[in-house]
């Protein structure tokens, strides 16, 4: 072989080598026809790039005092992942969320992490629900779901207790956010957890009581350009029902028809809303001191086939998380109460209100 084919040759040969170790992952597009399967589905979806375990919670003491929390695990695939066959591959990256809005002391506190992939750090199992960052986690044992997390003297240690099955959003297994195909996520929830525990803030340790809420979202593409942030609604009524709402604004003004939601009903089932069933009207603003930002806190919630005509407030206006270190997001996420009618009767109760995109675009940093 003439020197050039040689030197040909090694140079195919190491970039072949390089192409098998540094390959870069192809994802998997969320589409319609998907079947989901639990405790399967509980767990880690390394074919799709972003994934997120959400948590929130209403909690209240014996002595009457009120709490609201988040705890949110994100899992990030990596454009190029270094596939090999150690433990210690940089796969993914794990950012998470932890916030605790004391309402009746008037304070919020929230914490981020920002990990890869590593053996007792960062991670998530498949097959069942077990996620952690450090010392935050959460668990599926025994039909019971352990959160734990601290930070900086705020913490919490709960144990949550499934009422109801898993509901799924949208259609045909897929939860749509756009017009082209992909855009969208798989997305299923725990609407009603009851809830106890603990939970420690200003140097002092409540005993707790309430309920809870989980999303799981799967996906690799979501919002499409022209999307510049979404409001979402989860609320936990005193009649046993739930509804899930959301909206994704566009930046010319309005809203997305890909907008949606699902009203789940005492025994569990699920009816799936579209963006003309619904309504969500903004009623007050608060505005951030921090960001600038102004957060519609206060909205009226209608949907007619429900005959429901709801009232929804912040019960603390400064929940603003202004994430740096893990997502680079702004975003304002808080606990809320709701009152009005439903079906011809007088009806209440709490939730969580999620805000995206006021204080900039949503473009997330990873």
């Amino acid at each position: 072989m003439k020197p050039l084919g040689i030197l040909r040759f090694r140079l195919l040969t190491i970039l072949s080598l390089f192409c098998l170790v540094f390959a870069w992952p192809e994802y998997r597009l969320a589409l319609p026809g998907y079947q989901f399967e639990f405790p399967r589905d509980h767990g880690n979806h390394p074919d799709f790039k972003l994934e997120w375990w959400y948590f929130t919670g209403s909690l209240e003491s014996p002595e009457g005092r009120r709490f609201g929390y988040e705890l949110t695990f994100f899992r990030v695939g990596l454009e190029e992942a270094v596939q090999s066959a150690s433990r210690w591959q940089a796969r993914d990256l794990y950012p998470a969320h932890f916030a605790v809005s004391d309402l009746d002391g008037g304070e919020f506190h929230y914490f981020e992490k920002l990990n890869r992939t590593s053996p007792g750090i960062a991670g998530a199992a498949q097959g069942r629900l077990a996620v952690w960052n450090e010392n935050w986690s959460a668990r599926l044992e025994e039909g019971t779901i352990r959160l734990q997390a601290s930070a900086d003297g705020v913490a919490v240690d709960l144990h949550l207790a499934p009422s109801k099955p898993p509901v799924i959003h949208g259609k045909d297994g897929v939860s749509q956010k756009g017009s082209q195909p992909g855009r969208a996520s798989h997305y299923y929830s725990f609407t009603r957890l009851q809830t106890s525990g603990s939970l420690r803030t200003g140097g002092r340790q409540w005993v707790v009581e309430g309920l809870s809420w989980m999303d799981h979202e799967f996906a690799t593409n979501q919002l499409e350009e022209g999307q510049i942030g979404w409001d979402w609604f989860s609320l936990q009524m005193d009649n046993e029902e739930e509804l899930m709402l959301f909206q994704i604004r566009r930046s010319e003004g309005g809203v997305d028809p890909h907008s949606a939601g699902t009203a789940v009903s005492p025994d569990a089932a699920g009816q799936h809303l579209t963006s003309r069933e619904f309504s969500l009207q903004p009623l007050e603003s608060w505005k951030s001191p921090h960001t600038g930002a102004a957060y519609p806190t206060r909205w009226r919630v209608s949907v007619p086939s429900l005959e429901a005509d709801l009232v929804v407030w912040a019960l603390l206006d400064d929940q603003e998380l202004r994430t740096k270190r893990s997502t680079g997001v702004v975003y304002w996420e808080g606990a809320v109460e709701v009152r009005g009618r439903w079906r011809g009767r007088d009806v209440s109760g709490k939730g969580y209100l999620e805000m995206t995109g006021y204080a900039k675009e949503f473009r997330p940093r990873i």
